[in-house]
């Protein structure tokens, strides 16, 4: 019998290789780009596949990646010629124990499943602001979402997971346990293990809230810009806000130059508009509304459907300057009138840092705790033929409005370093960068490494090279 049957007659999930009618289907990603034809895709039921699989692709010296909810822009979800553990199918279950105010998570589920069990029982966590993001790249990254103001990143919230290791040992990681892998895996990304379900600390949740896109069309871009700088000095936004800052083209005929506040107050429409009252008095085109809290985080999700091509970037500001921001605005309205073929953004996130600063730059991987805005320039374009020749002009552009975004701040360089780990767009990654972005927390990331993952069988992401 062959390694390869062998594998498959251990095997309780679904395997799908190039000669499989799903296959096309099963190395589709939420961006184009990221296609990769993989050798075998493992679609594991339970953590014994996931150690099979693991095994089987170190012994037959398989590239390995590992499948959640598919939203890696460069790729880390996927694997050339080798071998993806995809936990999508079966493990994505979301379970609540209200009383205890937990969740558990299967590894592959999605936001969305996670905001629509919660709610029921009037909880939350923080979750992604794109409700079709996977649960696990998002939490090990970090997690940014619209509660993180309220109650923290998402790593903040981890209160344990299961993991299976490079040698395929299935382990459980929280405070108690395999303690400094736990520490890890909150920001440290997918270098350590396959996780197979993670447990959320829950917070009691409204079940509405003020929320909605506020569009300021060209005299009002400026306008809002400006009123922002403004609206920040008065103390917003506070625990119970967090906004969204995009400056695009409306998705019109016209194309016209605009500014868009993705706006929340976990509150009431009239405690949500009084809040917001400085944006609303400049008469934008108002879509915001008081609407069940499980369809806050698909508000974003019309403008990053599947299926397109992307490339995106990030950066750490230190703090807004409107004068800066109304350069970018103007690049882009210039930018975006040369290149009609691509769909062109630039954000900054804002939320109230008093929770995630108060949390110690050492106490997770993730170290960026200062107080800072989260930024993001991307650029989206049809998946027609042709369209991966577009990457490089696409990677050019978004690269020239990051060096907009960080004009302002006093070291530009270590602004790009310092981004959000989730909004990255490159693939192969040099240790330099993973060093760059982990800052102080490098070296006891690299110890972990070692003692987890010697042989760099999870490699995908911001790879980090082993202590020697």
């Amino acid at each position: 019998m062959s390694s390869f049957a062998q594998f498959q007659s251990s095997f309780k999930g679904d395997i799908v290789t190039p000669d499989h009618p799903d296959y096309e289907k099963a190395i589709s990603r939420w961006a184009s780009g990221a296609v990769r034809r993989a050798k075998i895709v493992a679609f594991v039921r339970d953590e014994h596949d996931v150690s099979h699989a693991i095994k089987y692709a170190t012994a037959e010296k398989l590239p390995l990646a590992i499948r959640g909810g598919g939203h890696s822009v460069p790729g880390a979800s996927s694997s050339k010629d080798g071998l993806v553990i995809d936990l999508s199918r079966f493990i994505n279950g979301v379970r609540i124990d209200s009383a205890q105010k937990i969740a558990y998570v299967g590894g592959g589920a999605l936001w969305e499943a996670v905001d629509n069990a919660a709610i029921k029982f009037g909880l939350a966590t923080v979750g992604g602001t794109v409700n079709h993001t996977g649960v696990g790249g998002l939490t090990l990254g970090g997690g940014y979402g619209y509660l993180a103001s309220e109650h923290g990143y998402t790593c903040d919230n981890l209160l344990q997971a299961k993991m299976v290791l490079a040698n395929g040992s299935i382990v459980t990681a929280n405070e108690t346990e395999n303690e400094d892998l736990f520490w890890a895996i909150r920001g440290g990304g997918s270098n350590f293990g396959v996780c197979t379900e993670f447990v959320f600390r829950l917070h009691e949740q409204r079940k509405t809230v003020y929320a909605g896109i506020l569009a300021f069309p060209g005299p009002l871009a400026v306008e809002s810009l400006r009123t922002l700088e403004k609206w920040l000095a008065q103390g917003f936004p506070s625990p119970k806000e967090a906004i969204i800052l995009a400056m695009t083209r409306l998705p019109t005929p016209e194309r016209v130059p605009a500014v868009l506040l993705v706006v929340f107050h976990n509150g009431s429409e009239v405690e949500g508009k009084n809040a917001y009252k400085d944006f609303l008095d400049l008469n934008p085109i108002d879509n915001a509304k008081e609407m069940p809290y499980e369809l806050v985080n698909a508000v974003q999700n019309a403008g990053v459907r599947h299926g397109q091509h992307t490339y995106e970037k990030g950066a750490s500001v230190g703090s807004y300057n409107a004068a800066v921001a109304e350069k970018l605005y103007e690049r882009i309205v210039v930018e975006s009138d040369a290149r009609r073929d691509l769909r062109i953004m630039a954000g900054l996130g804002f939320l109230n840092q008093n929770k995630v600063s108060g949390v110690s730059s050492d106490a997770t991987a993730l170290s960026n705790r200062m107080p800072h805005l989260t930024g993001i320039s991307s650029s989206y374009w049809d998946d027609e033929p042709g369209a991966g020749e577009k990457m490089q002009g696409a990677r050019e552009l978004v690269c020239r409005l990051i060096d907009v975004m960080v004009s302002g701040e006093a070291d530009p360089e270590e602004a790009k370093n310092k981004a959000y780990g989730n909004f990255i767009g490159d693939s192969n990654i040099p240790f330099s960068r993973s060093q760059a972005s982990f800052g102080d927390n490098y070296p006891r990331l690299q110890q972990i490494k070692k003692k987890y993952d010697p042989g760099m069988v999870f490699n995908k992401w911001y790879p980090i090279e082993p202590a020697r």
